[in-house]
């Protein structure tokens, strides 16, 4: 695959996920779709590192700020620090006893409150790939 294959891949993947994302929004599933709404950033910032890098594959970890750091992308000191605090969501879809703990303090507002800025972020993610 060429690098824009890799690339469009990426894009793809984070798509299809941002599209689930709404799709457990509205079911009311808040920690699976801050789950998927990590997913969406970690393949959008994937998508930045192989367009920044010489190789096609990043490195197979799922820490935010990690990707952004190894790639050419320059977020404030506050979107990185949500950037850090969305690490935590990429643990709750994958340990079932710390998402049944996690679940409590997240229902609709706070999911809706963080989701925006998601979307902010992967707004930005994409218009910074055109």
């Amino acid at each position: 695959m060429t690098k824009k294959e890799h690339i469009n891949y990426w894009l793809k993947t984070a798509n299809e996920d941002w599209q689930t994302v709404n799709y457990l929004l509205k079911g009311k599933r808040y920690v699976n779709a801050l789950f998927f709404a990590h997913l969406v950033l970690e393949k959008l910032c994937k998508a930045h590192w192989v367009k920044d890098n010489i190789g096609n594959h990043p490195l197979k970890i799922h820490n935010l700020v990690r990707l952004v750091e190894q790639s050419h992308l320059n977020f404030t000191g506050e979107e990185m620090d949500f950037l850090r605090m969305m690490n935590n969501f990429q643990l709750e879809g994958r340990y079932p006893d710390y998402k049944d703990v996690i679940y409590r303090f997240y229902k609709s507002a706070e999911t809706k409150k963080i989701l925006k800025q998601v979307n902010y972020i992967r707004e930005c993610l994409l218009k910074k790939l055109q």
